[in-house]
């Protein structure tokens, strides 16, 4: 009898004991997208890509107008029928609307340039993952899951979602 319950006992530790070693796998989404929209877009430099942004549009209303201003100019000299001056204004306005296309072009290319470094920046990146395996490491998920680009995840429960926990955490260290 005691042989059958020592039997028991080891054969009851042998089957116990690895089901307690077992780790629980747990899974953490976020939102990618969701943490660029409300993170990086009050960035410093997306502040900054914006300001510029504005003043060469600022820049282009300027031309636009002095564009304009001489327009009206040539209409009177027209009218007062000054041919000379009228050539001149016509010139001047020439040379001011291919420089204002060309200026445009130039800084278009250059916003568009920027920005895309800006959205594929990889300091942006490199805080996103270390912020993302500092809350995965403090809370014991084991993988982070980008929910808008995994099509394999079907549901998941809004516990696993630490998006708003990312976007908190990275503001913090941003001193915002």
């Amino acid at each position: 009898m005691k042989k059958c319950g020592i039997a028991t006992c080891i054969f009851l530790i042998a089957v116990l004991y690895p089901l307690g070693a077992q780790q629980l796998t747990r899974f953490a989404v976020v939102d990618l997208s969701k943490v660029y929209t409300q993170f990086f877009r009050e960035s410093r430099a997306v502040r900054e890509w914006e300001e510029r942004s504005t003043r060469v549009q600022n820049d282009v209303d300027r031309m636009t107008a002095e564009i304009q201003t001489l327009h009206g100019t040539l209409v009177d000299a027209e009218a007062r029928g000054d041919e000379e001056r009228a050539l001149r204004i016509q010139n001047e306005i020439y040379r001011k609307q291919d420089f204002l296309r060309e200026y445009y072009q130039v800084k278009k290319a250059e916003l568009e340039d920027q920005m895309k470094k800006l959205s594929q920046s990889g300091s942006f990146l490199e805080q996103v993952r270390d912020e993302i395996r500092f809350i995965a490491e403090s809370e014991g998920y084991s993988m982070v899951l980008n929910q808008r680009e995994n099509t394999g995840i079907l549901w998941f429960s809004p516990t696993v979602d630490i998006t708003e926990k990312l976007i908190t955490n990275l503001r913090s260290k941003a001193g915002r």
